[in-house]
């Protein structure tokens, strides 16, 4: 089956309930416009080749061979970056109210418990997760292959190029710590390795026995991703986990000492002109992501390791406390 009639049976089949609301690739109507833009090359190319025979295959005047395409570019781009922003706004938002329901604070978490007693709703959570999958992973396979299509059709790496821009600016959402979260839900759910937690998805794991933890989402046999588990200022693997807005994952005690602020006061004190300190882009800090999920699956599964690094954390905020207020009272007292 080709992927087209795989994307829009997926829209259109069991789940179209659920993505009523949700936004979605226009698959159909950005091929028809790669296609009307073919035509267009294809007859350009045969003109070309009646006045100046010999100079060019039929094959090679098929491609636009330039770097701005004025018959779809305008048209092209602009709707899929449009699409691809709201899908990530429809995921984003669905995966926060999934997850705020699992880790409801005060009378929230009462009621959640009162719930509770009279019916259980984790496998409609569970499905609702799964559902997420197929919803992230369908929308991030069309987008990747309408522009894999887009740069096969105009000889060029502009197709490529976007992708790049996705990711700058926060939309390529199978590279989202929401994403991670999402999975480490479902991992803390399913209390195991989930084989299959999708009809696209097949499977979803955590390894945390070797040296480099990680978490993997295999989506077909040559398909997968692997996110790092590793912090890369401790290099050790992450504890009480955030996640800056450029999406690097570290360990809430170290990137707050990159920060230069106190652990208590939180990352998302940082000044402004603060950067990451890995892709070193600033204005990280105040789009920060506590991933409560991942720590609660890592909290699980590694119980002593995670209880030896709770004491390291404590120990350096009560360190950082007592500094604190010594250089207040000296700066209050004189003394």
């Amino acid at each position: 089956m080709k992927f087209g009639e795989a994307f829009t049976g997926f829209l259109h089949g069991d789940q179209e309930w659920f993505l009523h609301k949700c936004s979605h690739v226009e698959y159909k109507r950005l091929k028809k416009v790669l296609k009307a833009c073919r035509s267009l090359r294809d007859s350009g190319g045969n003109e070309q080749d009646e006045s100046n025979e010999g100079e060019a295959t039929n094959g090679e005047n098929q491609l636009c061979q330039c770097d701005i395409c004025p018959a779809c570019d305008q048209k092209f781009f602009d709707e899929l970056s449009k699409e691809a922003s709201d899908i990530a706004g429809c995921f984003i938002s669905r995966v926060r109210r999934l997850l705020h329901f699992h880790f409801a604070n005060g009378m929230q978490r009462y009621m959640r418990r009162f719930r509770y007693c009279f019916s259980d709703d984790q496998p409609t959570l569970v499905q609702e997760v799964r559902m997420l999958l197929d919803y992230v992973t369908m929308n991030s396979i069309a987008i990747r292959k309408i522009l894999k299509k887009y740069d096969k059709v105009h000889g060029s790496v502009n197709g490529r190029n976007f992708k790049m821009e996705m990711r700058g600016e926060r939309i390529e959402l199978l590279q989202s710590p929401w994403l991670i979260e999402l999975g480490a839900f479902y991992l803390n759910c399913s209390g195991s390795d989930a084989g299959e937690p999708g009809s696209f998805v097949r499977k979803f794991s955590c390894d945390l026995s070797d040296t480099q933890p990680v978490m993997t989402m295999v989506i077909s046999d040559t398909i997968t991703y692997e996110y790092s588990l590793t912090c890369p200022i401790c290099l050790d693997t992450v504890f009480n986990p955030y996640a800056l807005g450029c999406g690097h994952l570290f360990c809430k005690s170290c990137v707050c000492a990159a920060a230069s602020v106190l652990i208590c006061d939180g990352p998302k004190s940082a000044p402004r002109e603060a950067k990451c300190p890995v892709c070193r882009e600033a204005g990280v800090y105040r789009d920060t992501l506590h991933m409560l999920e991942l720590d609660h699956l890592l909290r699980n599964r590694c119980k002593e390791h995670w209880k030896e690094r709770l004491v390291e954390e404590r120990a350096e905020m009560v360190k950082q406390a007592k500094q604190y207020w010594e250089k207040q009272t000296i700066a209050a007292l004189g003394y």
